[in-house]
């Protein structure tokens, strides 16, 4: 059966779910708006939708040292209420988001947060490197696209493959999870440190200097 529009919009409507995922469900339930929905429920998605526009002002900001001291994480996790917050559950989700930003290093929590000219910069380098290729100016775009949804997955906390199952994003874990406690669940903020970080891009831009002055003084 051929999903149209309406039928994505009217289980929008009666959900609250995101586009993509009101699709998918119409598409695993051949286009049945009940078994759609049902669909939806069974997965948390249509209850935390429902929370979407709830504030989570609650929460903790939680600590996590990896490798002996080598990493460590600080990031702050909301959620609605404070018994919520001391809830078992919520706590190891706290923890398995700081266990993923201490292995995956992100650099930030969505690609709204990424600056425009980081975009640009990587888009440039993608345009030339297709242009080398050979690529005929009309794919480019389309391929240069693709390549930046990919690297956003690479540097956005919600769009990286969560390390305990890849099949799921960060973001859609929250979804779960904001289904299964009953409450909406955001992570605001993070950082993370490594031991050395730094260190040796800034010799290397001390080089890089040096070098540089002896080509003027030559």
């Amino acid at each position: 059966m051929a999903i149209t529009a309406q039928d994505i919009a009217k289980l929008r409507a009666q959900t609250g779910a995101g586009m993509l995922d009101c699709k998918k469900a119409l598409d695993e339930t051949n286009g049945d708006l009940e078994k759609a929905l049902d669909w939806l429920r069974e997965r948390g998605v249509a209850k935390a939708a429902k929370r979407a526009g709830k504030v989570a002002a609650e929460g903790v900001v939680y600590s996590y040292i990896h490798g002996g001291g080598s990493v460590g994480v600080l990031v702050e996790v909301n959620c609605e209420t404070d018994f919520v917050a001391k809830n078992e559950g919520f706590q190891a989700l706290v923890n398995d988001i700081a266990l993923h930003i201490a292995a995956a290093a992100p650099k930030y929590v969505t690609r709204d947060e990424v600056p425009v000219d980081v975009i640009e910069r990587e888009k440039g380098i993608y345009v030339e490197q297709m242009k080398n290729e050979g690529k005929p100016a009309d794919i480019i775009e389309k391929i240069v696209a693709g390549k930046v949804d990919k690297f956003y997955a690479e540097i956005c906390l919600m769009e990286q493959p969560f390390i305990k199952d890849e099949d799921k994003t960060i973001e859609k874990l929250l979804v779960e999870k904001t289904g299964e406690i009953g409450e909406k669940i955001t992570v605001r903020r993070f950082a993370r440190f490594e031991l050395g970080e730094g260190i040796v891009k800034e010799k290397a831009d001390l080089a890089a200097e040096v070098e540089e002055q002896l080509k003027q003084s030559a």
